[in-house]
């Protein structure tokens, strides 16, 4: 069972930039591909970024692509989101997901991961 624990999210204003931690507890972690989603009230959740297991590959959604980075501590067992250049547009709330299949690694699709967090609100606003 994996278990993930979003923070970091907060107010920052346009231009500035925040770091979104997932902290995952279970044994195999590890060996789980892991994603961040975000969605916005009444709509449905979208990708951000994905990273592989290996950590060797990663993946952005074309609005992010740039700005935000994707990256994994293993001997913290945590999954980070530097977002920089921030926008009025990522102001909502930022989802951690983790999947056991490998041969979703990179999926964008949210019904392709297994495990969620509770979300961290992120708001852009002067």
């Amino acid at each position: 069972q994996v278990q993930l624990v979003e923070s970091g999210g907060g107010l920052v204003q346009p231009g500035g930039s925040l770091r979104l931690s997932c902290a995952a507890s279970g044994r195999t972690f590890s060996n789980y591909p892991m994603a961040w989603f975000r969605q916005a009230p009444g709509k449905e959740r979208s990708f951000v970024a994905a990273i592989s297991l290996s950590n060797s590959r990663t993946y952005y959604a074309a609005s992010v692509k740039g700005r935000f980075t994707i990256s994994r501590d293993k001997a913290k067992n945590t999954v980070n989101l530097r977002m920089n250049s921030l926008k009025p547009e990522d102001t909502v709330v930022y989802y951690c997901a983790a999947t056991p299949k490998t041969y979703h690694s990179g999926s964008v699709y949210p019904g392709n991961y297994d495990y969620w967090g509770q979300g961290t609100q992120v708001t852009v606003a002067s």
